[in-house]
């Protein structure tokens, strides 16, 4: 049996530059961190001659080509994997809450895949097939960031060239930087799951033709993601919430179920509360928040965030990446 994990993330600075529609034409460029938060995969030989999968429902199928879930249907044709196979996926946070946890799941999938083949895959070449497999074969709207994260780990500085091609980079900041960083992050989760593909498709559309200045929103976007690299590294971590809000403020013009009046609701009462500023993960229309907050009104957000019926969500950063956990595979 094979234990797999990969983790999920925040989006920093310059997030949503990584997409097709902006990048093809003007390069990308943000910030990720990993977060102790993961999507694991189990996968085991099957005596009998089918295939096992155990995720939110069940399926027992004969062949690859009757398998329903769609990554799992693509990534066993990837690997050229067909039958005596037993695959359970778990995940520690709700799907389409904007955290890239169906990357994650694809990049700790694959990895588990290659294990069971006794294959070892470099940390790019595992994220670059994690991307083939959600953007090139099953034409999700998404952009790169995602997989790469979740493949890398830790506090990473992305640059998504025309070409399609992805630099990573460390980002380098001291131990103290980094838990200043941690401690000022609050996260909640709004409880409202949403289809990242229609709010993406909306944004698409919108950065394509340029409506409401949409190209120079991004442009500034990508700028935030570069500032934001440059004061984690410099350790001035307090000025990142001030770039959160902006960021916030950006984004949440590209489209139209970016947002909506109870999350603007729940926006503003975490500033009045005390947050510097903060922004949804992921595209946007639900999931979870992130705010920054100075320790000294960390427990008036908190409280003003409860009462509204969010639920607060701890963690730490990851510095592992993709990781097999467990390898008990026999010969």
């Amino acid at each position: 049996m094979i234990v797999s994990r990969a983790p999920v993330r925040f989006s920093l600075g310059g997030g949503g530059t990584d997409l097709p529609s902006y990048s093809k034409e003007h390069g990308g460029f943000l910030v990720a961190a990993a977060i102790d938060q993961y999507v694991s995969v189990c996968a085991a030989r099957r005596f009998y001659n089918n295939i096992r999968l155990a995720y939110s429902k069940m399926e027992v199928v004969d062949n690859v080509d009757q398998i329903e879930h769609r990554i799992f249907r693509e990534a066993l044709r990837f690997t050229d994997l067909r039958t005596n196979l037993e695959l359970h996926s778990l995940a520690d946070v709700p799907a389409n809450s904007g955290l890239g946890s169906s990357s994650s799941f694809t990049v700790a999938l694959l990895n588990a895949l290659h294990a069971l083949k006794r294959e070892y895959v470099p940390t790019k070449q595992l994220a670059d097939e994690a991307c083939h497999i959600e953007i090139d074969v099953l034409k999700e709207p998404i952009g790169k960031q995602d997989q790469y994260i979740a493949a890398y780990g830790g506090i990473t500085a992305f640059t998504f060239h025309p070409d399609g091609s992805v630099e990573a980079e460390r980002v380098k900041m001291t131990d103290e930087a980094v838990t200043e960083l941690e401690g000022n992050l609050l996260i909640f989760y709004s409880g409202v799951e949403r289809s990242a593909s229609q709010v993406l498709s909306e944004q698409k559309k919108t950065i394509t033709e340029n409506k409401d200045d949409a190209v120079n929103r991004m442009h500034r976007i990508k700028q935030l993601g570069y500032d934001t690299k440059k004061l984690l590294e410099a350790g001035t971590v307090d000025q990142f919430g001030e770039l959160l809000h902006e960021h916030w403020t950006n984004k949440r013009k590209l489209a139209s179920n970016m947002t909506s009046s109870v999350i603007d609701e729940h926006y503003e009462a975490a500033r009045k509360a005390g947050a510097i500023g903060g922004k949804l993960m992921g595209a946007g229309g639900g999931g979870f928040f992130m705010f920054y907050v100075r320790p000294i009104d960390r427990r008036r957000v908190h409280e003003a965030l409860a009462a509204r019926g969010l639920r607060h969500m701890r963690f730490r950063f990851d510095f592992d990446g993709a990781r097999i956990m467990a390898n008990f595979h026999r010969s």
